[in-house]
């Protein structure tokens, strides 16, 4: 543990703004985010591995057919959020689903230099492919440029390097969508009351990610000249937090029509506040997809609707991506032979509708 501000997720540093590219390098649909099916089907587009006649032995959208053994080698930050344990647990058992894949975990650290001892101790083992969701992406700039000079190619994950040099493809989330379907959720559902009011519990206010998520919901209102933001308060990712700041805009604001969290540890809190006030009347919408919202969203006895998926199932995407490198696949259904350079999930909005469809992504 360190005293840093926790930051469960990625930084939403654009990985083609280097390049002068869009800000979502390649946009999956909703159906896309569900276990087993993100982006997952990595397969071979070379003419030799046609030999089967094109049939493809696949298990949950995943070309399982055994190619050269490989080993990955993962570095990520310490699992001290919910959000970042269920990173490493998808890595794990994505790779167990290959017979032909080796993974190589490290512990995890917040700390930099000893996230980077890591990565310098894989890049050493002559790891195929490495995976790395820095604990501070500019930081560890370095360190991926060490292993692409290595000859070992990166996948970055979620928060992004600081130079395009250090990865050959990033795979992460899009905190602007979050915010943009989060809003637009919220206008559907009160787009026929008039003088509607919201309030907003965000991350910490610091991390361009938390900036980034307000900027969608707000670009989202502005489709909705009925719906007004009232109030507004920045917690830290954690539930005291979450209890804290929640309470203050409960205290400032007797009755409002809805409200969205940006984050579902910090939701926990914000849950305790509303049930010791004893306040109902609105809906809420939480962020990042955990079991418990999930489950309390299914029940549906609470003032809490929807939550919109920050996909902790990135890092098994990450696995799938790996595996293709080493072994020079590239993805089915699409036409080029190589993986994409960046791949952004698409921030599904889970209702009581499609909840079963996603409780199998659900983190602890």
């Amino acid at each position: 543990m360190t005293d840093r501000t926790p930051d469960p997720y990625g930084t939403t540093a654009d990985p083609t703004s280097h390049r002068g590219g869009s800000r979502r390098g390649l946009l999956f649909g909703a159906a896309a985010v569900s276990a087993g099916a993100l982006l997952t089907a990595c397969t071979s587009n070379r003419r030799g591995d046609a030999a089967d006649g094109g049939a493809q032995r696949q298990a949950g959208g995943v070309d399982d057919r055994p190619g050269k053994k490989v080993t990955i080698g993962f570095a990520g930050p310490q699992a001290d959020h919910g959000w970042l344990n269920a990173i490493n647990q998808n890595a794990r058992s994505r790779a167990r689903r290959y017979k032909d894949v080796t993974l190589d975990i490290t512990e995890g650290s917040n700390d930099t230099a000893q996230q980077i001892g890591q990565i310098e101790t894989l890049i050493n083992k002559k790891v195929d492919v490495l995976v790395i969701l820095p604990a501070d992406g500019k930081a560890l700039t370095q360190a991926g440029l060490k292993a692409m000079r290595a000859g070992i190619p990166v996948v970055n994950l979620d928060r992004v390097f600081a130079s395009p040099q250090a990865y050959r493809c990033w795979i992460g989330g899009d905190n602007y969508g979050m915010g943009l379907n989060a809003g637009r959720y919220i206008g559907e559902q009160l787009k026929d009351r008039p003088r509607a009011t919201v309030v907003e519990l965000a991350g910490t206010d610091t991390l361009e990610l938390t900036r980034d998520r307000t900027r969608g919901f707000d670009d989202a209102l502005r489709n909705y000249p009925n719906i007004r933001k009232v109030g507004r308060q920045a917690a830290e990712f954690t539930v005291e937090s979450g209890q804290a700041k929640m309470a203050g805009l409960l205290q400032a604001h007797p009755s409002f029509d809805a409200l969205w969290n940006h984050d579902d540890d910090q939701g926990v809190g914000a849950e305790r506040a509303i049930e010791q006030a004893g306040r109902d009347g609105f809906l809420m919408v939480g962020g990042a997809g955990s079991r418990r919202v999930m489950e309390t969203i299914k029940a549906g006895r609470s003032v809490l609707k929807a939550t919109v998926l920050y996909p902790p199932t990135m890092s098994a995407s990450a696995i799938d991506l790996a595996r293709a490198l080493a072994q020079g696949r590239g993805i089915s259904g699409t036409a080029e032979h190589e993986i994409p350079a960046s791949v952004t999930l698409y921030s599904a909005v889970v209702t009581k509708d499609n909840v079963d469809d996603h409780l199998p992504t659900g983190f602890s």
